[in-house]
């Protein structure tokens, strides 16, 4: 118990220093049937999941509209940069201490059409207590709304797990009459996944951006809840 909790300290210690916002643990045992093109042998024995948010600019994110913005756009790239920078350092420090770590990409689709990875960073950092999945079908952080992103490394290294949050969006409903192709339903499980992605697919061409993204329901979403 000493080491797990030693561990998860100097962990979230270093986050903290690189620039990271929230940083939890889950034990993913029950999560690996999801995973996607990770070989058994890759994963084996790496059962826990460190989960590492990073909050995005309220005042870029409260510069979109109906649409994403260029600033959206570049933010989000360097967010998604900075978060692998905290990645490759997590990962060379726990192998420094001998111990077996996989780091996931912040942002690195395989099946673009069912919005898929490798692995679901928002369904670990629910079980590593970092908010809930909210309406929109994105983490929903109690502090700071949907305004994070994240990043997750699997490894064996000893630590302390966090609990889940008892929580849901309850009344809120601010995001479902913003979404511009509305996707977002009463119920998270309704979540129109075909119908977000062909508009992510539009706002790719129209916007002149390079990246499926939005951004209006995470606008919506501000946390403080």
């Amino acid at each position: 118990m000493a080491n797990e909790k030693e561990n998860y300290s100097t962990l979230k210690n270093m986050v903290m220093d690189l620039g990271g916002t929230l940083f939890g643990v889950a034990d993913i045992r029950d999560l690996k049937d999801s995973f996607v093109d990770l070989p058994p042998r890759q994963i084996e024995g790496l059962d826990y999941g460190i989960s590492v948010g990073v909050r995005l600019s309220k005042r870029v994110i409260e510069g979109i509209d109906d649409r994403p913005t260029q600033l959206y756009f570049h933010h989000y790239r360097q967010l998604n940069n900075l978060m692998d920078q905290i990645a490759v350092k997590l990962t060379g420090f726990i192998q420094k201490e001998e111990w077996d770590v996989l780091p996931i990409a912040a942002s690195q689709i395989i099946d673009w059409e069912n919005q898929k990875a490798h692995i679901s960073h928002k369904r670990i950092a629910v079980q590593a207590g970092l908010g809930f999945l909210g309406r929109n079908n994105l983490l929903v952080n109690p502090k700071f709304g949907s305004r994070v992103r994240l990043i997750t490394l699997l490894t064996n290294m000893p630590l302390l797990v966090d609990s889940s949050l008892d929580r849901d969006c309850g009344n809120c409903r601010e995001c479902i009459p913003v979404c511009p192709v509305g996707a977002i339903k009463e119920r998270q499980e309704d979540f129109d996944h075909l119908g977000c992605f062909e508009k992510l697919r539009g706002f790719r061409k129209e916007c002149n951006i390079g990246q499926y993204i939005c951004g209006v329901c995470i606008n919506a979403c501000s946390g403080e809840l």
